[in-house]
């Protein structure tokens, strides 16, 4: 398997720790009942639940065009420095960016973001030379 599909692949498992992250933090925010009732009265995750529901949000707004770019990649035999390091420096900047965000730190996440969309940026033009 190619660097670019190795990092696909711990992208979604950070997707499945970040989903996790969020749940367990309004759970623990709101209760059991709450949590698995209907949830008619729509409350919404504050602190560290609302700040992981958040990151959660922006890592699924970047993912998706990630594993496109990787898959690009991958289908059109285009693999190469450009993508590997991509891939890599997308994964390291999201897999920084949960701590982060959870710990309320504004610039030094704001870094880690700008890694992450540069990482997916080279994917992007390695899919496109």
């Amino acid at each position: 398997m190619s660097i670019e599909l190795w990092c696909l692949f711990l992208a979604m498992a950070l997707g499945l720790v970040h989903l996790s992250a969020a749940s367990f933090a309004f759970k623990a925010q709101v209760g059991n009942r709450y949590s698995v009732g209907s949830r008619e009265e729509g409350l919404a995750p504050t602190g560290l639940a609302g700040r992981l529901d958040r990151a959660q949000r922006n890592f699924l707004e970047t993912f998706a065009i990630f594993a496109a770019a990787v898959l690009m990649v991958e289908m059109l035999n285009e693999g190469g420095w450009l993508s590997a390091w991509g891939a890599g420096i997308y994964l390291a900047g999201r897999v920084l960016f949960l701590p982060l965000y959870a710990a309320g730190l504004p610039w030094v996440r704001t870094f880690s973001w700008n890694a992450a969309t540069l990482g997916l940026v080279m994917v992007m033009i390695e899919a496109a030379i």
